[in-house]
């Protein structure tokens, strides 16, 4: 498979905040890989920084082969990029179909945006039930479903997803995790996937990169990331 994401000497500030010290990484496309770092390390701020989203970077950043770095974050999704954040970013005050209708903003494709439609409703039939519900009445499992449905629309090859396991109960996060597993096997949609449930995150990824401190510190499969006594330990609970 060609490369879909190449980072190199990536580094990204908030003001005189300097959180990312030159770091490098790399995506197959049609992978998932896993990005895991303590609360702190600089995952959160990658995703943004990939973005080019409220946070100034300098380095090189190719997606598709096509340079990224430097364009607006409205060039980024152009490009194939999704991002579903921390916190989930639904719009509260719409329903769920309104904001499904916002992941397929500037789309002129019609047949295609109804064919995405049945497709997230496929994988979340949820969704259908509440679609005239207003988001902020939806679970809170619920409205993970409904931010990552959200970024489908869009057709996006890269999603980027930060802790989509957070705050919810495990039941949910075993199905959430299975819909992804789907999603990237069916769809061959690639994942770069933050996530504080190491386990999980390495059930998932065809790769594992480890950050501390703004740098990434290990790279390899998740075999070789569990078999590392001193990550297990740390993150594995073994």
């Amino acid at each position: 498979m060609p490369m879909l994401l190449e980072v190199e000497g990536l580094h990204a500030a908030y003001g005189a905040s300097r959180v990312l010290h030159g770091i490098g990484l790399s995506m197959r496309a049609g992978s998932v890989t896993a990005l895991l770092g303590a609360n702190g390390a600089g995952k959160t701020t990658t995703l943004r920084a990939l973005c080019q989203m409220a946070v100034r970077t300098t380095g090189t950043i190719r997606i598709g082969g096509e340079r990224a770095d430097g364009r607006p974050t409205e060039r980024i999704v152009r490009l194939g990029v999704a991002h579903v954040p921390d916190g989930r970013g639904t719009f509260l005050a719409l329903s769920t179909e309104e904001n499904l209708r916002l992941g397929a903003y500037g789309r002129r494709d019609r047949a295609g945006v109804a064919e995405d439609f049945e497709r997230v409703y496929g994988y979340f039939p949820r969704l259908r039930e509440r679609s005239g519900q207003q988001a902020g009445t939806l679970s809170g499992g619920e409205q993970q479903m409904l931010a990552i449905g959200r970024a489908l629309m869009s057709r996006p090859r890269l999603l980027l997803l930060d802790e989509p396991s957070f705050g919810l109960a495990p039941l949910v996060v075993r199905d959430i995790f299975e819909i992804m597993r789907r999603i990237n096997a069916e769809q061959g949609v690639s994942i770069l996937l933050v996530e504080q449930n190491a386990a999980l995150a390495l059930d998932i990824a065809d790769s594992v990169y480890l950050m501390e401190s703004g740098r990434i510190v290990l790279n390899g499969t998740p075999q070789e990331v569990r078999g590392n006594d001193a990550v297990r330990r740390v993150y594995l609970g073994g």
